[in-house]
This record gives structure tokens, C-alpha cells and sequence, in this order.
């Protein structure tokens, strides 16, 4: 009787593949910001009308959410998984090639589908509620770009996508925050702010202003949460990549905290200057601090590189905030040129964090 030999099957796609989402996903944010950039009246050259337009889904269904299922399938290690990731980055593709939005609309609400069911599948694994506050948000982007699916403005997806957004940061910072074992009042206090983000959504629906106002009071009470209790506070001392994680987090944290009291003195602001100051103090402050701060930890995973020197990362970072604090001061001033200037310096930020950390790989 011959002995069966057992061949190992990996779970994870080749290295190739993975690298292909993530070449995507840096196209899609270079066109996102381009977009971005002639929205705020730059003239460059023009890209079609309906990614000018998509500039806000290209940034949260494609890039966000793309990264985010991309990085939960790593983890779950199982392999019809990383359909929602492809599905997302195939809509961020067919809305790029000037195909019509509602396909792309329709390949997001299905990559935001199985990063449901994704999402359920680590619930059932490891019932911890760090992994429920992230399913709660992977609901929230399931629920923002059904919205967008059913043609409604983009601005009723905005408070779920953030949600999204931020329900993702939340429930890894708790995640580590066990290893720092927190205090029962910590633990207590959490879900405070999520009950207020919770609410902010479902008030979006039919009383805009109130869900809004909601909304900031949840980003603000859980920016305090987090400058309090986050791990970084410990990390910050450390050297190398544990202390620019930290710093990354930490600023990040300040801008959702300022984002939150833009939407609390703003309320529902449908248009103009002050929408988008709320908007990209959290989409641009809060969020690219987060991918700055998590960029060294999880490339390793996702593309096979390690970051040897993290020092110059420290350039892009800090003027990601410089230009930032520019961007906001003049929307709320008004001050176009100010404005514009604040924008443009924020692509330069992200692009030239990218070309840096690039530069800084040490492959292993």
C-alpha cells in the first residue's frame, strides 16, 4: 500500500497576485487625487467627467476599501476571500476607464458584500468585540455603497463610509489595546462614541443635520478615547517604526477629534467650503495618518517588503499635516488660493510618501 504524500496548498495567492491589487490600488489613488486636484480647480490634464465626479468613491470604495479587504484577507488566510478586494479594485478599474458609474457601483456594493461575509467569518472565529466593532463597520460600507448603487447623492453615503472608516481604526486600536490591558472604565467609556456614530448614520437618512451633528460628537468623543488609551501612547517611546507608527496615529487621532468639531459647528452642510473642510479632516487627516502609521507593519504581509529606515517617512508626514492645516484655513477663512495651494500639497504629501517608502524597502 502506497503512502498518500500530502501536497500543501497555500492559502494565500502567489505574491504576484497580491502585488497586482496593490499596483492597483496606487493607480487608483494617483488618479483619485488627480481628480481631486482639478475638482479644486487646478488645470491639469483632464480625466473623464465621471471620475472627476467618482472622486469620493474612487478614495473610499476603491482605495479604502480595497486596502481593508485586501488586508482582512491576508489574515483569514482563505481564498474566496479576496474576491472582495478584486471585486473593489475591478470597479475602481471600470470607473477609471469612463465606463458607466452604476457598473462600478455595482462591483463595490459586491466587494463590500463578501467583505461582509468576511467580516461574519472572523466573528464566528474569534467572538472578541474588537472583531464586532469591525464588522459593524464593514455593515457601514456595505450599507454606503448600496446608497450609491440605488443612484442616491453621494453625500447620504458619506456618514457610512466614514463610519466605515473609522469603525476599522476603532476596533484595531482595541485589538491592541488588550495587550496594554485597560481599565474597566476605558472599556466602558468605548462604546460611548460608537453608539453616537451608530446613530449619526441612521439620523443621515431622513434628518441630515441631526445624524451629522451626531456623527462629529461620536468622531470626537472617540479622538479623546483614543489620545487617552491607545497603545501609541507607550509606542511613542520607542524607537524606529514603533515610534512613527505612533506619531502617525496619534496626529491622526487630533483630525478626527477636528473633523468631528467641524461636523458638531457645521451640522449638515450639503456643499461648499465648510463640508469640505469636515470631510478631508477626517478623509485626508485622519485616514492617510492611519495608512502612513500601518504602511511599515503591513507591507511585509501584503507585498513581501520590509522598511529599513522609516526616518524620511517623517517628511511626507509632517507635510501632510502642514498642508492640511493650510487646506483647512482656507475653506474656513475663505481664502481660495490658500485653499488650493493646501490641496495640492496634500497629493505632493501622498505621493511622495509613497516614492519614499518605496525607496526604503529592504526585501527579504
Amino acid at each position: 500500500m502506497h503512502q498518500q504524500t500530502s501536497t500543501h496548498i497555500p492559502f494565500l495567492p502567489p505574491l504576484a497576485m497580491r502585488l497586482a491589487l496593490v499596483i492597483g490600488l496606487l493607480v487608483t489613488l494617483t488618479l483619485a487625487i488627480w481628480a481631486g486636484l482639478l475638482r479644486m480647480g487646478w488645470a491639469l490634464p483632464a480625466l473623464s467627467s465621471d471620475m472627476v465626479m467618482g472622486h469620493g468613491s474612487l478614495m473610499i470604495a476603491g482605495v479604502a476599501g480595497t486596502l481593508i479587504a485586501l488586508e482582512r484577507a491576508v489574515a483569514l488566510q482563505r481564498r474566496w476571500v479576496f474576491l472582495a478586494p478584486a471585486l473593489s479594485a475591478a470597479g475602481a478599474i471600470l470607473l477609471m476607464l469612463g465606463a458607466p458609474a452604476f457598473l462600478s457601483a455595482i462591483l463595490f456594493f459586491m466587494g463590500s458584500a463578501v467583505y461582509v461575509a468576511a467580516s461574519a467569518l472572523m466573528v464566528k472565529l474569534v467572538p472578541d468585540r474588537y472583531v464586532q466593532v469591525m464588522g459593524l463597520g464593514a455593515v457601514c460600507l456595505l450599507i454606503g455603497n448600496a446608497l450609491r448603487l440605488v443612484n442616491l447623492p453621494v453625500l447620504v453615503s458619506v456618514a457610512w463610509w466614514m463610519t466605515f472608516l473609522i469603525l476599522t481604526v476603532a476596533g484595531e486600536r482595541l485589538e491592541l489595546g488588550r495587550l496594554a490591558k485597560l481599565p474597566h472604565v476605558a472599556d466602558a467609556l468605548f462604546w460611548v462614541p460608537i453608539g453616537l456614530l451608530g446613530l449619526g448614520c441612521v439620523l443621515s437618512l431622513f434628518a441630515h443635520d441631526a445624524g451629522a451633528r451626531a456623527l462629529g460628537a461620536g468622531e470626537l468623543v472617540l479622538a479623546a478615547w483614543l489620545l487617552r488609551f491607545d497603545i501609541a501612547r507607550k509606542t511613542i517611546r520607542r524607537d524606529g517604526t514603533p515610534r512613527f507608527s505612533a506619531i502617525s496615529l496619534m496626529t491622526g487621532y487630533v483630525w478626527l477629534g477636528v473633523s468631528g468639531i467641524l461636523q458638531m459647528a457645521g451640522g449638515g452642510a450639503l456643499s461648499g467650503l465648510l463640508y469640505d473642510a469636515q470631510l478631508h479632516a477626517l478623509f485626508v487627516g485622519f485616514l492617510f495618518s492611519m495608512i502612513f502609521g500601518h504602511a511599515p507593519i503591513i507591507a511585509p504581509t501584503l507585498a513581501g517588503v520590509w522598511v529599513s529606515n522609516v526616518r524620511r517617512l517623517y517628511v511626507p508626514l509632517g507635510l501632510l499635516h502642514f498642508s492640511l492645516v493650510l487646506r483647512v484655513m482656507g475653506d474656513l477663512l475663505p481664502d481660495g488660493l490658500l485653499r488650493q495651494w493646501g490641496g495640492m500639497l496634500n497629493a505632493v504629501a501622498l505621493l511622495l510618501f509613497l516614492v519614499l517608502f518605496v525607496a526604503s524597502r529592504n526585501k527579504k
